[in-house]
This record gives C-alpha cells, structure tokens and sequence, in this order.
C-alpha cells in the first residue's frame, strides 16, 4: 500500500503492538498528532465519525466482511465524490484535490 498514512491520537488502542505489527505488514506508514494539540486529528476523528453514523446504524447483527467491505466503499465513493464538506469551502474533496493540483501546475 503506498503512500498509505494512518494517522492517529495517542490513544492506548493505536499505540499498542497488534496495530503497530498490521501496519507494518500491511506497509502502511503510522502518523501521530501531537499530545495535547486537540485540532491536530480533529478532521480524521470526523472522517471516522461520519461512516459510523451513516453506514452502520440500522443494521442487525454484525456483517459479513464482503458486505463490510461493500458498504464501506460505497460510502467512500460518495464521500469523496458528491459529498459536499465545509473545511474545504463547501466543496467535494475530489473536486478541491483537482483544483488545488491545477493551481499548484500553473503557479
């Protein structure tokens, strides 16, 4: 996976040594915010925050992984794509990626 960050507080769940080890298999690169700087992870904590509270309420029971995964990306389609996001000036994030890369380009 390159170019993958996960990037975390410093919560004893994320420091421990199962996800260390998953990461480091995976070649996905950790990233910790700083101690005591609240805004540092404010916008992966909402990012995290949003699929829990729109793809798994209602459900029974616990998924298949498939079905997990399925759900999951269907939602990261939308959230990338149509959704609209006020951090970033009201607009979708693949649209504010492809702006951003334009303006760096002709700059």
């Amino acid at each position: 996976m390159d170019g993958v960050i996960f990037h975390s507080d410093h919560g004893a769940q994320y420091g421990a040594k199962t996800p260390a080890d998953a990461c480091h298999r995976a070649g996905i690169r950790r990233s910790m915010g700083a101690v005591g700087t609240s805004a540092d992870n404010a916008a992966a904590k909402s990012f995290f925050a949003s699929p829990k509270h729109e793809v798994l309420p209602g459900r029974h029971g616990r998924p298949t992984e498939r079905a997990a995964r399925l759900a999951v990306f269907r939602w990261l389609g939308f959230y990338n794509h149509p959704r609209r996001h006020s951090t970033i000036g009201y607009l979708a994030p693949v649209t504010f990626e492809q702006r951003s890369t334009t303006l760096a380009t002709t700059a």
